[in-house]
């Protein structure tokens, strides 16, 4: 099963500032009683963006360049510090996947959502919090301009800036080479997998 090999991301940006923004906040609990993924992007972040009353409420995920992100299936999220902590909900990265988000430029992520994330496909780059700030005062005084990410050479570029980026090596590398996806690496390789099962002489044939 051949993967897309990531290299580069490039689209709209739209700026969701505070740190420590945990996965129940992402993706309420109530909708994780799903049987698949479907259908989870409509309800990213959606006791912030909805009031007990069921009107909208003020959040970027309610603007108008977050409904382009969510009709082009393409957006570049800008967050802050420790994102995705707390439960370690597969939901959450499914959730801002499915609306539109294609990778995410923050301070830091929580290990289990940035695996998680990048088993989608997902890079999820950090800045330090001196370029990372710079980027979301652009991103949030130009609403829609688009940020790239370049996973060869690890930089985030908005209008004429460019800034250093980082990701761990490891996942850098599965992205860059389409092998993002443990289970469809794990289908790619079954026949070397059914090959030494058969050379194990306490495997049931």
């Amino acid at each position: 099963m051949s993967l897309a090999k990531i290299t580069q991301v490039k689209a709209p940006a739209l700026a969701v500032p505070g740190d420590d923004i945990d996965t129940d906040r992402i993706i309420p609990a109530r909708f994780l009683r799903c049987v698949t993924f479907e259908g989870l992007g409509e309800h990213a972040f959606r006791d912030e963006r909805t009031g007990p009353d069921g009107k909208d409420r003020p959040h970027p995920l309610n603007s108008e360049q977050a409904a382009r992100i969510a009709k082009d299936k393409k957006g570049v999220m800008v967050v802050g510090f420790n994102f995705g902590c707390g439960s370690s909900r597969e939901h959450a990265p499914q959730s801002l996947w499915r609306f539109g988000f294609t990778a995410l430029v923050g301070g830091s992520f929580a290990e289990i959502f940035f695996g998680n994330s990048t088993a989608l496909g997902v890079p999820c780059v950090t800045l330090s919090k001196e370029d990372l700030a710079e980027l979301n005062l652009f991103v949030q005084k130009n609403p829609g301009t688009e940020v790239a990410i370049d996973l060869e050479k690890m930089t985030v570029r908005a209008g004429d800036k460019t800034w250093k980026a980082s990701i761990p090596a490891s996942a850098r590398e599965s992205l860059i080479s389409g092998k993002w996806d443990p289970i469809a690496d794990l289908l790619e390789g079954s026949s070397a997998i059914e090959k030494t099962a058969q050379s194990l002489a306490y495997v049931a044939q």
